[in-house]
């Protein structure tokens, strides 16, 4: 079986694969001061959760977007599942081309993503992924990386109002009823959703002027179905995007 973890700034999103079927899948924040070891303890506890021998596990693949955790996970397949994780980054077959200036600049989950999308809807596409930041990628007919933009994530924003202002209040994201807020926490929740799912139809309006064809939006991230029920651009949300990316870069790099 195959163990795929994407290591992203606020949560790790773990799925285990039997051949091409995610057979579960579970999220745990991300620690970057957790040790090897105490990363064992939590994912085994996921996996005998499920029912799953630890020992039926023979390989591992991650994106990370915290370079310091790279050696940690690494440590942690070898010692407790014998096997060196692939880590996806610079060298690694993808089979799509980036056209980016610098393309080791580009983070790892957004080059999964691309393959994913790609592999599962064909091009050109973009793909527009809610995490911590909110990426936007697009990618050609012929299956290149063009590219994209990145912004602020929702949650970040709310937080970054809380900090920073005297008087409104931290809230939870959830999606009110109304535009117009009755209250000063309707009217942050109204901001956070349908405010961002607006800049979401800019972005993507004008991404699709400059690539200049008919494109595919495709959403996924923990807030992508929350945000394609107010979004007139996503035409597709699928949560577990990255994970499927992580299968498919597996198998373009395991040895025959």
């Amino acid at each position: 079986m195959l163990l795929a973890i994407d290591v992203g700034n606020t949560h790790n999103v773990i799925g285990l694969f039997s051949g091409e079927k995610l057979t579960t899948h579970w999220r745990i924040r991300t620690e970057k001061n957790r040790t090897a070891d105490e990363y064992w303890v939590l994912i085994k506890e996921f996996i005998l959760l499920n029912g799953v021998e630890t020992e039926t596990i023979d390989n591992i693949v991650v994106a990370c977007v915290s370079p310091q955790l790279v050696p940690i996970i690494e440590e942690m397949g070898e010692k407790y599942f014998s096997c060196k994780p692939l880590i996806v980054g610079p060298g690694t077959k993808t089979g799509i081309s980036i056209l980016y200036k610098n393309p080791k600049e580009v983070g790892a989950d957004r080059i999964v993503n691309s393959v994913a999308a790609y592999e599962k809807y064909g091009g050109p596409l973009i793909i527009v992924d809610f995490g911590t930041a909110t990426t936007f990628d697009a990618v050609s007919a012929k299956g290149e990386y063009l590219g994209g933009a990145i912004c602020p994530g929702v949650q970040v924003s709310l937080d970054a109002l809380f900090e920073k202002t005297a008087k409104l209040p931290r809230v939870d994201l959830s999606r009110p009823k109304n535009v117009i807020g009755k209250s000063t926490v309707e009217s942050i929740q109204s901001g956070a959703i349908f405010g961002y799912s607006g800049m979401v139809d800019v972005m993507v309006a004008k991404m699709k002027e400059e690539m200049g064809v008919p494109v595919k939006v495709v959403a996924t991230g923990g807030i992508s179905e929350w945000m394609a029920d107010q979004s007139e651009s996503i035409d597709v949300t699928d949560p577990f995007l990255t994970l499927e990316g992580l299968r498919l870069i597996y198998e373009k790099n395991k040895t025959p």
